[in-house]
């Protein structure tokens, strides 16, 4: 079954393929049958240039388990770097921030 599921967002950042670094325009984010991970559907992630080949990408594939604790992973860097611009660096807090235990 297809889901359909697909959330694209523009990315501003770098990813690797092999030994190349490229800059990346976007990072989409699906759920959908795995391509090549043994499983069945998948969270998966490409971050990817899209004014370059098509091999211009990183690609993950993650169970939903995996992609939950990702998620919270991300959280709680970005609240902690959120922190770091804020208290050690003198930049804008963001409303209600507070530093990560």
């Amino acid at each position: 079954m297809c889901t359909s599921i697909v959330e694209i967002v523009p990315a501003e950042g770098m990813a690797k393929r092999g030994e190349a670094w490229f800059p990346l325009t976007q990072a989409v984010v699906a759920y959908d049958h795995a391509r090549h991970a043994p499983l069945d559907d998948v969270i998966t992630l490409d971050f990817v240039n899209a004014g370059l080949d098509p091999g211009a990408r990183a690609g993950i594939e993650l169970t939903l388990d995996s992609a939950r604790e990702l998620r919270d992973a991300l959280a709680r860097a970005i609240l902690a770097a959120e922190f770091e611009e804020a208290e050690v660096r003198g930049k804008t807090a963001a409303p209600g921030l507070r530093q990560v235990a």
